[in-house]
């Protein structure tokens, strides 16, 4: 073997060795340098997630089934993806919540209001989530609006896709993008 064989494989050997101690050192230092910038209810720094306060469902006895043409149109209306960006935010708010049915394409709906405490908002979004009578989660729903102001406030209206019968509570946060 030459000298500059031998040489490049002790390179080699060193350049993995040197990988190596790198991983490892950031396997460690990465998640320890994230612990503080995270919550998980620790009150180590920012929220992991949004606070979800519960809420009742109080179906009236005539509510009905949507035909397939209101399922098609409250489907349509329906805001299911969550945006990019949003983040729980102390100066949002949500004022009060209900359960409300409407005798039209809309049906279940959860509808309130949220207030804006602080500086303006860029987008808000009021979440919700729908259980059955075995507490398992059946969807989540949501609403947003952009541009609010502060103490501005915002009536929301999410359109819940199931049945009534179905729903025994659910469970409402608002989150949003800082501007």
């Amino acid at each position: 073997m030459t000298s500059s064989s031998t040489s490049s494989r002790r390179d080699g050997k060193n350049r993995t060795a040197t990988r190596r101690r790198l991983l490892a050192a950031l396997g460690v230092g990465v998640p320890t340098s994230l612990a503080g910038c995270t919550d998980a209810g620790l009150g180590l720094g920012v929220e992991t997630g949004p606070t979800y306060e519960d809420g009742t469902i109080d179906v009236p006895d005539d509510a009905e089934e949507r035909s397939v043409e209101e399922m098609a149109t409250a489907e349509a209306l329906a805001e299911l993806e969550s945006q990019e960006g949003v983040t729980p935010l102390e100066r949002l708010s949500i004022v009060d919540h209900e359960y409300i049915f409407e005798d039209d394409f809309r049906g279940s709906t959860v509808q309130g209001t949220v207030e804006n405490t602080d500086e303006r908002v860029e987008l808000a979004e009021v979440r919700v989530r729908v259980y059955n009578d075995d507490d398992e989660q059946l969807g989540h729903y949501l609403d947003i609006t952009g541009d609010l102001d502060q103490g501005g406030k915002w009536a929301f209206e999410v359109i819940l896709l199931e049945s009534p019968d179905d729903i025994a509570s659910y469970d409402i946060a608002v989150i949003g993008t800082p501007t």
